[in-house]
């Protein structure tokens, strides 16, 4: 039986300014899900929206009270960021990727939107022609909202047909042929389906980088949970995949929002290959009167004009989590196995409904479970079945609205609680008797 009427549901859709459900955002559907709650006194399953639900990294507390104690909020921070986070930034990425990133490269940015947004200007603007974003999709969808801002164009594919080097290859070459690409995006594990790209995978992106001059983006906000494989710890095999082995044309972006639970504090780090940071660009020097110099345009022409740099106490707090973590003092790793455990209990119960994982492999194994995970129900598109759970008091995203072309639902495990499993449980099985 459903638990919200059609009607209730229209009503919460113009109170809220929702024109298109089916295609609504995460801030549309967390809003009507919170409008449906109020309006029915039904707690929802919020699978909508990606916010962290674990406790704050305390390392990182403690390191920006006393930056604040000592009085750090009290000045501005260096453009570029402070030295501590830049030294612990190189040395974290050497520790869990094996890759070797100069500090100055290293950029505190205020969370990996922000990094998202100044590389693609700066990368849409460094070649003239070469002024397209090419996504790898399913993706975030606000990158997209970002392109829009700065009004540059993207093509995108979604990834689903095109597993394992040979087709992957192929479909990419497609795109860069054409010559007008200057960045290709994509995360790692992936936001919505958490598929991982593997190896050989990474190894074509990277080799097609260099031959066509195209930048890498790489979105590592979910660093190193992929808990099929034993990483996270520092200095020791097995490192985490990455295109960074495969080209100098790399930009790798990672976020303390998940891995440290640090997401209210809004930092990140965008680190730039030692040569791409070098980068004597003239299309640069022309357009913003500086040196042209890839890295420090992307800094201060581009970054310090957005954000006029990062907060300084949570640059403290996100170097000492860094350092802490190469000395194998943190363990982030298992601190955010617990959406793990989330996952495969919510695909459990799913699953046991007549529902199916849509993004159900990588290569050469199942997928993983993690953060998120994406489910999809026999004879019904993404867009019906988004309307017909919240009957349920379920809430979450089409898979549409993240580029990518498959039948189903973005599921986020981060809001889950115990209490809440029998009541998912509960609801889904009334969906599937009132589906049979």
């Amino acid at each position: 039986m459903k638990l919200i009427d059609d009607s209730t549901i229209a009503r919460g859709c113009r109170e809220c300014n929702i024109t298109d459900l089916p295609n609504s955002t995460i801030g549309e559907i967390l809003l009507l899900s919170r409008w449906l709650e109020k309006e029915t006194g039904l707690e929802f399953i919020h699978m909508d929206q990606g916010s962290p639900s674990l406790p704050m990294n305390r390392f990182g507390v403690e390191a920006e009270k006393a930056a604040l104690d000592r009085g750090a909020g009290a000045k501005y921070p260096p453009a570029d960021g402070i030295p501590e986070l830049k030294k612990a930034a190189s040395d974290f990425v050497k520790a869990f990727i094996d890759v070797d990133v100069d500090p100055r490269g290293c950029i505190p940015t205020t969370g990996s939107v922000a990094a998202s947004f100044g590389a693609f200007i700066a990368c849409t603007q460094r070649i003239p022609g070469k002024d397209k974003v090419l996504f790898i999709d399913p993706g975030f969808p606000i990158q997209k909202s970002q392109l829009r801002v700065i009004g540059a164009s993207w093509r995108s594919f979604d990834i689903y047909p095109f597993r394992g080097a040979r087709k992957l290859r192929a479909r990419l070459e497609e795109e860069l042929i054409e010559g007008d690409i200057a960045a290709i995006v994509y995360s790692n594990p992936n936001n919505p389906a958490w598929i991982c790209l593997e190896e050989e995978e990474l190894e074509v992106i990277g080799d097609l980088a260099t031959k066509y001059d195209v930048i890498v983006m790489e979105d590592l906000a979910y660093f190193c949970m992929d808990y099929r494989r034993d990483l996270g710890k520092p200095y020791e095999k097995p490192f985490l995949p990455t295109v960074a082995r495969y080209t100098d044309n790399y930009i790798l972006m990672l976020s303390a929002s998940k891995i440290f639970s640090y997401a209210g504090q809004r930092i990140a780090l965008a680190c730039i290959s030692d040569k791409l940071f070098s980068q004597h660009c003239p299309a640069l020097a022309r357009r913003y009167g500086d040196a042209g110099i890839f890295g420090v345009t992307l800094t201060a022409s581009i970054l310090y004009m957005i954000t006029s740099g990062c907060t300084a106490t949570t640059q403290y707090a996100y170097a000492e989590m860094l350092k802490l973590s190469c000395e194998g003092k943190i363990d982030f790793v298992e601190d955010t196995r617990e959406y793990s455990r989330r996952a495969c209990r919510m695909k459990e119960i799913f699953v046991q409904n007549g529902f199916n994982i849509v993004y159900d492999r990588d290569v050469t194994r199942e997928v993983g479970d993690g953060f998120f995970f994406t489910i999809g129900y026999p004879g019904m598109t993404g867009s019906q079945l988004l309307t017909e759970l919240l009957q349920y008091g379920v809430s979450a995203i089409s898979l549409s609205t993240t580029g990518s072309l498959q039948n189903g639902l973005r599921a986020c495990t981060s809001l889950m609680r115990e209490d809440l499993y029998p009541v998912l449980s509960e609801r889904l099985t009334e969906f599937r008797r009132d589906h049979n």
